[in-house]
């Protein structure tokens, strides 16, 4: 009854190190540090309104309190846990072996206020290089693997088995460049894929539409896949028409306007329950068989900068997918971006201040999600003792 890795150096031929297993949480490890990967230059309004200054939504906000309920019904997360469980070397090269527990969950809000679970997707995957396949027809091998990998009597005997066998480049690495960013990555486009796959799952099943919007945490700026059900945001944005996107991490020197003048000062200085007007973003990455996919994009304070430690905490950068023509062409409805933040105004409260030290950015139905599925997750004691 072999354990995972000297199986794996069996069946693909490879020498085992033996190394030194552990988390990537924690220490130095390939990271993105914010949402937000490239440079956004607003050069277009993203509203109907075209505004010169910052709006104030607290009033608003109170309103939806007092005589409405709020829009937004479903909470989607999506996180990943990563490993180095071992070096093997394959062609005269050594690479390293990742390790991931993957977790995507989707919580829904009920009428009476308390959130349960919708849907979770929790997932063990490997990544190896490209080379340890044997043949040219490597999806067909690493798919042969991973079944063969969960016939194994130490996994079945522990009611676990691995979803998928990833496969990462095994090119010639550049100056700066990892073997284990290059694992990592790949386990972090096989999360996004079933973030993915559950806005599908709901958009299909009626379940989103304008008193039931899913909150997401995190970017909705999906680059485009070379493979993947959902790997086309261009061809799948319908599915995101009451989805927003808040990222509590953004990069605001990143940001600019058309004269190319940075917007940081402005976003730093926005007041308490204000926003910047949006702004229209084409996105390059998201680019596909139907072209550019394009965002409205602004930023809304939610915590006072008198209990915060620097100008941008307490501030959420908010993104919603244009999907039909005339949003494209003339922006969202002002009416409707008013209404989204004065509804994640009412999000802020309460607060995990001591539990998260994100604290002001968060959302706390955001942050219970997050919880939820990290609790699903093997110890890392447990999961590393697999290997």
């Amino acid at each position: 009854m072999k354990k995972i890795l000297p199986f794996i150096e069996s069946e693909t031929s490879g020498k085992s190190y033996k190394t030194h297993k552990y988390c990537f949480d924690g220490i130095e490890m390939p990271n993105l540090i914010y949402d937000d990967h490239q440079d956004l230059t607003f050069k277009k309004y993203g509203e109907t309104e075209k505004l010169t200054s910052t709006r104030q939504l607290f009033d608003k906000a109170n309103e939806i309190q007092k005589f409405s309920k709020p829009i937004f019904k479903y909470f989607l997360d999506g996180s990943r846990r990563t490993y180095k469980v071992d070096d093997m070397a394959y062609d005269n090269r050594v690479y390293p072996v990742i390790a991931g527990q993957i977790g995507v969950g989707c919580c829904k809000r009920d009428d009476e206020g308390n959130l349960k679970n919708q849907l979770i997707e929790l997932q063990l995957v490997l990544s190896l290089p490209e080379n340890a396949s044997k043949d040219n027809k490597k999806d067909l091998f690493f798919n042969n693997l991973a079944t063969k990998l969960n016939e194994n009597e130490f996994l079945k005997s522990r009611n676990l088995k691995f979803h998928k066998i990833l496969d990462y480049e095994d090119k010639k690495l550049q100056e700066g460049e990892k073997y284990e960013n290059l694992g990592i990555a790949k386990i972090q486009d096989e999360m996004v894929e079933q973030e993915k796959k559950i806005v599908a799952y709901l958009a299909h099943k009626n379940l989103l539409n304008e008193d039931a919007f899913l909150l997401k945490d995190g970017s909705l700026e999906y680059k485009t896949m070379k493979t993947g059900d959902f790997k086309d945001l261009s061809i799948i944005k319908s599915n995101y028409k009451c989805v927003v996107g808040v990222s509590k991490s953004f990069n605001p020197e990143k940001c600019s306007d058309k004269k190319g003048q940075s917007n940081a000062k402005k976003i730093a200085e926005l007041g308490l329950y204000h926003r910047t007007p949006a702004y229209m973003f084409e996105s390059q990455v998201s680019r596909g068989k139907e072209g550019t996919v394009k965002f409205a994009i602004w930023y809304l304070r939610i915590r006072d900068k008198r209990y915060t430690s620097s100008p941008f905490e307490g501030i959420i950068k908010v993104e919603k997918i244009l999907v039909s023509e005339d949003e494209q062409e003339n922006g969202l409805d002002t009416r409707e971006i008013d209404m989204i933040s004065a509804n994640l105004i009412n999000e802020r409260n309460p607060v995990c201040y001591g539990k998260d030290n994100r604290w002001a950015n968060h959302l706390y139905p955001v942050y219970l999600t997050e919880s939820f599925i990290k609790s699903k997750y093997l110890s890392n004691e447990y999961f590393i003792n697999l290997f």
